[in-house]
C-alpha cells in the first residue's frame, strides 16, 4: 500500500499538473477522446460532422444556382438544406446537452480525486505523522509548527508535508517552464544569425 508521505506528494502533483494544464482543456480533451470511443456516441459524433458537411456543400450548391434561371433546382436545394439544417440542429443540441453532463460529471470526478480527497486526508490524517524528525534536530518552535496542527510533537504533519510538496513542485515545475523558455529563445536567436547576410538585405 502507498505510503501517505507518497500519496500526499502525487496528490500535489496531479493538482498542479491539473491547474498548470487547465480544467477546461483536459475536460475538452477527455470529450474528443469520449467521442472517438467504441460507445455510441462515437456514430452520433460521425454522423453530425456528416450533417455539417452536407449543409456546407448545400449551402455553396445554391450560392451558386440563380434562384430566377434555375428557380426549380434552387428550390429543390433549398428543401435539401432547409432538411439537412433541421436535423443538423436537432443532434448538435443533443450532443451540446451529453457534453455538458460528461463535462459536469470530469469536474466532479476530478473534484473528488483532488481537492476532496486533499480534504479528506487533512481530516482523515490529522494525528498521523508522515514521518519523525530527528531527536534534538530542531527547536521546540519548529518541531510545534512542523507538527501543526495536530500531529505529534517532532513529527511533521500532513499539512505540513502537502504545503512543502506544494510548493517545492510549483518552484521545480516554474524552473523547468523557465529552461524551457530560455532553450526556445536561444535557438531563435541561432537560427536568426545563421540567416545568410545577403538575404537580410533583400
Amino acid at each position: 500500500m502507498i505510503s501517505l508521505l507518497l500519496l500526499v506528494f502525487f496528490l500535489q502533483l496531479a493538482i498542479y499538473i491539473i491547474n498548470t494544464i487547465g480544467a477546461s482543456t483536459i475536460d475538452n480533451l477527455l470529450w474528443l477522446l469520449y467521442l472517438r470511443s467504441p460507445f455510441p456516441i462515437s456514430k452520433d459524433a460521425r454522423k453530425n460532422s456528416e450533417l455539417k458537411r452536407d449543409v456546407v456543400q448545400l449551402k455553396r450548391e445554391m450560392n451558386a444556382t440563380s434562384s430566377q434561371d434555375e428557380f426549380a433546382k434552387w428550390a429543390k436545394l433549398r428543401r435539401r438544406h432547409d432538411k439537412a439544417m433541421d436535423e443538423y440542429e436537432a443532434m448538435n443540441r443533443s450532443l451540446n446537452s451529453r457534453k455538458t453532463s460528461f463535462q459536469f460529471s470530469i469536474k466532479t470526478a476530478r473534484w473528488l480525486s483532488t481537492t476532496g480527497l486533499r480534504f479528506f486526508l487533512q481530516f482523515y490524517y490529522t494525528k498521523t505523522p508522515v514521518f519523525e524528525l530527528p531527536a534534538g534536530w530542531f527547536p521546540y518552535p519548529v518541531e510545534w509548527i512542523l507538527s501543526f496542527p495536530r500531529a505529534p510533537l517532532g513529527s511533521v504533519s500532513n499539512q505540513v508535508w502537502g504545503s512543502a510538496c506544494a510548493a517545492a513542485i510549483t518552484l521545480v515545475g516554474d524552473m523547468i517552464v523557465a529552461a524551457l523558455q530560455r532553450g526556445g529563445q536561444t535557438t531563435g536567436n541561432k537560427q536568426a544569425q545563421a540567416v545568410p547576410a545577403g538575404d537580410k538585405t533583400k
